[in-house]
């Protein structure tokens, strides 16, 4: 069993925490090292108990806490060398652990297996977390899904997808110039609720219990909005079975947990 909290997710900041057996890691520090460790004392994780700390790239949203968080916690952090390269240009020293993209590892009891997504970062990966038979895989920032990224996400039991935008809410949004349409909406950008629908079905299986909801825009989305374009392509093709959550959402209050 994988346990899964959403610490927190958006442009805000984003962070999850997994739980294995008895394996901790966390997957991105967007928030304030402060922060990250008062939630993680919430949960009954104590910031050093952590066995890593898996990086998707390096975007502030992703790793605003972590120079912090690392400075007093001697917490490895698992992530690509570009990826920590670029960090490291801005002065961020760590315990680094290097993966390549496509080549699973194991931290403690989990297993991780990462996979490059098409996002306007340095080398940025999705990833999906097994324990036993649990599954949960990891999809926050990108701007299409590649025939590799289905492949790899496929039949999992629960997925953190990101649904950033309603695409005729965007367009008529009058605080974004043009040029920064244009970066949402490219093939490196981010996934509409209607694309984040599409790479749902095509992974859902009889296994995918839980899609949860990642990145909404608060401007150019909506979590109703969100969560019914999603739900209507899973009935549409034969998965009603499946529940979908909009964490941070009236009725899914952050932190949000689910066992998968």
């Amino acid at each position: 069993m994988i346990y899964v909290s959403i610490l927190a997710s958006g442009s805000s900041g984003n962070a999850i925490l997994a739980k294995a057996g008895g394996t901790s890691i966390m997957i991105d520090a967007g928030l304030s090292a402060k922060r990250l460790s008062s939630l993680l004392t919430e949960m009954e994780t104590p910031p050093e108990s952590l066995a890593g700390i898996l990086l998707t790239h390096e975007h502030v949203d992703h790793t605003r806490g972590l120079k912090g968080f690392c400075g007093k916690n001697e917490i490895p952090v698992f992530t690509n060398l570009l990826t920590a390269d670029s960090l490291r240009k801005g002065g961020m020293q760590a315990e680094w652990r290097f993966f390549s993209s496509g080549a699973a590892f194991q931290i403690g009891e989990i297993n991780v297996h990462p996979f490059s997504v098409p996002h306007d970062a340095s080398d940025p990966v999705g990833f999906v977390l097994r324990h036993g038979p649990s599954s949960f895989a990891v999809l926050t920032d990108l701007g299409h899904a590649p025939r590799h990224v289905v492949n790899s996400t496929r039949g999992v039991n629960a997925v953190f997808v990101e649904a950033n935008h309603d695409e005729t809410l965007l367009q008529n949004d009058k605080k974004r110039p043009w040029s920064v349409k244009q970066r949402i909406l490219s093939r490196h950008g981010h996934l509409s609720n209607q694309a984040a629908a599409n790479l749902v079905a095509e992974i859902a299986s009889p296994n995918l219990r839980h899609v949860l909801l990642a990145h909404l825009s608060e401007d150019c989305n909506a979590p109703a909005l969100a969560t019914g374009t999603i739900l209507e392509k899973l009935q549409a093709t034969g998965n009603s079975h499946t529940q979908v959550h909009c964490p941070g959402a009236d009725g899914f209050p952050l932190p949000h947990t689910i066992a998968v």
